[in-house]
């Protein structure tokens, strides 16, 4: 049975860093993946972070033929909706996810990851995200209510035993920035645009056609889960997505079902807004682990 990584199922962590990698022009695609192995395989049962690997699905197919879903590709362009609202893509050629209890440890491995990648690649980007009264976003509603148990997550998240590329996961990645005049907003017009009530959680009878659990809803998109954060100051602040799944597609018709593409849209989109969007393969354990550097015996 092909292990997946980790970190995807690692939960209980309140501290992460999120960092997006762009390769050097002339940097071996291969010896980046290999730290990027040594990197994963640093971490021990014993260790304080977590620590999950995405590239770019061009780069691993340039790698490792054959070891992820056919068809599979980055974020390659932008989704518009009928009113012009735009999901972007932004896609680099990797991304590192640390989680631990506290920030000064993801600290020490975020800079001592691009310490190891140092000459083969550029940071593009860095988030620190962190835990909001345990299971809620910054809208005050509870994040993930759609969720699987621990136990039948692999199931949405991991490509199946038998197929190419089993035991990896499809990784959605996203810095959604939020509007300060949903603060201004009463809790029934914010429970009206999310489709749930804020006390309780309990799915609004009937619920708004545009409101996000319509638009969202894992029924009509295809199952998915979801490790979002907390990000930024109280000045600036938003959502980082963090979705896995076993194929792009749950992933990309929730978002275009956000844009409303092809029905009303979300009406959460009317107060948060994406800044990035990037696709990365997750590779299983072995197949990511098979380019780590030899142990010195």
């Amino acid at each position: 049975m092909a292990l997946p990584q980790p970190g995807i199922f690692a939960v209980g962590t309140t501290a992460h860093g999120y960092v997006e990698l762009d390769l050097t022009p002339d940097a071996d695609v291969a010896s980046v993946v290999t730290v990027l192995a040594d990197l994963a395989e640093r971490e021990t049962t014993m260790g304080a972070t977590n620590l999950v690997v995405g590239v770019r699905p061009e780069l691993w197919a340039d790698v490792r033929a054959g070891s992820l879903p056919e068809g599979l590709t980055g974020f390659t362009a932008d989704l518009v909706g009928p009113d012009g609202f735009t999901i972007p893509a932004t896609q680099h050629d990797a991304a590192l996810w640390f989680a631990a209890g506290s920030y000064d440890v993801v600290f020490d491995a975020v800079l001592d990851a691009l310490r190891r990648l140092r000459g083969l690649v550029t940071p593009a980007s860095e988030l620190r995200g962190w835990a909001y009264h345990r299971d809620r976003d910054l809208t005050g509603f509870e994040d993930g209510s759609e969720n699987p148990t621990l136990a039948s997550a692999p199931s949405y998240a991991l490509v199946p035993d038998g197929s190419p590329g089993a035991g990896g996961s499809v990784l959605l990645l996203q810095q959604w920035v939020h509007d300060p005049a949903w603060l201004e907003l009463t809790d029934a017009e914010q429970e009206a645009a999310i489709g749930r009530t804020k006390a309780g959680s309990i799915e609004l009878d009937p619920r708004p056609e545009s409101s996000h659990v319509a638009r969202t809803d894992q029924d009509d998109t295809g199952h998915i889960l979801r490790r979002n954060t907390a990000y930024g100051t109280a000045t600036a602040h938003g959502t980082v997505f963090v979705g896995f799944a076993s194929s792009r597609a749950p992933l990309h018709v929730m978002l275009e079902r956000m844009a409303g593409i092809d029905g009303p849209r979300d009406g959460l989109t009317r107060f948060a807004t994406p800044l990035t969007g990037a696709y990365y393969w997750v590779p299983a354990s072995d197949d990511l682990v098979a380019f780590a550097t030899p142990d010195e015996d």
